[in-house]
């Protein structure tokens, strides 16, 4: 049988903050202080130092908080993605009644499934080319239209907009909504960049002016920042493929200037914004109506300096062609002058030569004079020189010149025999002289 009613004990009545207070103390003395190992998401740092972010792993998820002083104490800058071992304790924030581990100490333990698996992605593509700088290509100065491909509710789509209209609202805009997070997303990207390839290429054909959709010269891809979780769409190897394929410049604007995506890799220029990336295709208008002003006025200034010469140009042949008596006194004039200067140009030449001449005149004997005194000179220099060979002066000095009976001269004593007749010619004549024996030196 039930117990009667009056005996049932009603459960106590709890004030909100009493019972959080509760929980938080059960929580203090069953587990803290505790260690806890996850990957870190969703990690922001306030304008106070305070860290706010989340640790998960395949079965659960925790929020954390890492106050300043602890925060500051940090040897690196954690991220998503990475797996680290955080000690601290676990609490209740009465406020919102959360669960919360305010974390003590941080310590990396490795990269976190879903970084990892971005970095193998990455190397890999990066292997086969998909990022080579060579690829990329240079953003059009002026597009004809503008393709985007965002999701219709997401507040970049009005960031992209808001920025287009300011600065190019002449230039017309495509949009092909898509998913941008979620697991049918990547497909949804690569079939809403699909059709815009198509109009790219439809707009790149002969007589494409005359197509009645506008001609695609630029894509911006874009979404808001988020986690990794949230912009893991853009980490996709098929939508990375796609991306590649695209027949115009592609922008990349995913998340903040600290997100970095597969397609931003990809892409032929990242922008760290959805602004930003509107910003980089769109020149301001107001500059392009400056420098088509600056041109037109020197379009203009150089108008007229050609006008102006030409009329120049036109009131001298007139003057030239309404008086003719004047051009061939005119030309009587120069001709007379030249003629003048032709005379005495001649006469002056004349003069030279008679100079000249009367010069050369005056000094012909003393040069004549001085010439035959140098070669007398070298003549005597000569005689005095076929002089000192005179070998008779050698003799005179006591040497004597041997000869044999045929006349040769004897310079040897080798030539000599004993008994041989010789002959020595001396300064003032001959002696014959008998080799009686031959001595070497």
């Amino acid at each position: 049988m039930p117990e009667p009613a009056s005996l049932v004990t009603a459960p106590r009545i709890w004030e909100v903050g009493a019972l959080c207070r509760a929980i938080a103390d059960a929580l203090e003395a069953r587990f803290n202080p505790v260690a806890v190992r996850g990957e870190i998401t969703g990690f922001s740092r306030a304008s106070s130092g305070h860290c706010y972010f989340s640790v998960k792993d395949a079965n659960g998820q925790l929020r954390c908080a890492m106050f300043r002083r602890s925060a500051s104490l940090l040897d690196f800058s954690p991220r998503d993605g990475e797996l680290v071992e955080l000690r601290g304790r676990i609490g209740v924030y009465e406020a919102r009644g959360d669960l919360q581990f305010i974390v003590e100490s941080m310590q990396r333990a490795g990269q976190g499934a879903l970084f990892e698996q971005f970095l193998r992605l990455k190397a890999q593509l990066e292997g086969e080319g998909l990022f080579d700088a060579a690829r990329k290509r240079p953003l059009p100065l002026q597009p004809r239209a503008i393709g985007l491909v965002t999701s219709p509710g997401a507040a970049a789509l009005h960031d992209v907009v808001t920025a287009l209209r300011r600065r190019v609202p002449h230039i017309p805009v495509v949009l092909v909504p898509a998913l941008v997070q979620g697991a049918v997303a990547p497909r949804s990207i690569a079939k809403a960049l699909s059709e815009l390839y198509q109009l790219a290429k439809a707009g790149q054909a002969p007589g494409a002016d005359l197509a009645p959709n506008p001609a695609i010269d630029v894509i911006l891809l874009v979404r808001g920042g988020g986690s990794m979780e949230d912009l893991w769409a853009f980490n996709d190897e098929q939508l990375a493929r796609t991306i590649v394929q695209s027949p115009v410049p592609l922008v990349s604007g995913v998340g903040h200037e600290t997100d970095f995506t597969i397609a931003d890799f990809c892409a032929d220029l990242r922008a760290p914004t959805p602004t930003a990336a509107a910003e980089l295709v769109a020149q301001p208008r107001e500059v392009w109506l400056g420098a088509l002003g600056l041109l037109a006025g020197r379009l203009t200034d150089g108008m007229q300096r050609q006008l102006d010469t030409r009329h120049q140009r036109l009131d001298q042949a007139a003057a030239r062609l309404g008086r003719p008596s004047g051009l061939v006194a005119r030309q009587q004039m120069q001709l007379a002058r030249l003629a003048q200067r032709m005379r005495h140009g001649v006469l002056l030449k004349m003069q030279q030569f008679a100079h000249t001449q009367q010069a050369l005149e005056a000094d012909l004997p003393a040069l004549l004079q001085r010439r035959l005194a140098l070669q007398a000179e070298r003549l005597d220099r000569a005689a005095l020189r076929l002089q000192l060979l005179d070998p008779r002066l050698v003799l005179q000095r006591g040497y004597a010149l041997l000869t044999d009976t045929t006349g040769q001269a004897v310079t040897s004593v080798r030539q000599a025999q004993p008994g041989d007749a010789l002959r020595a010619t001396l300064a003032d004549g001959t002696v014959d002289v008998t080799v009686v024996q031959p001595r070497l030196l």
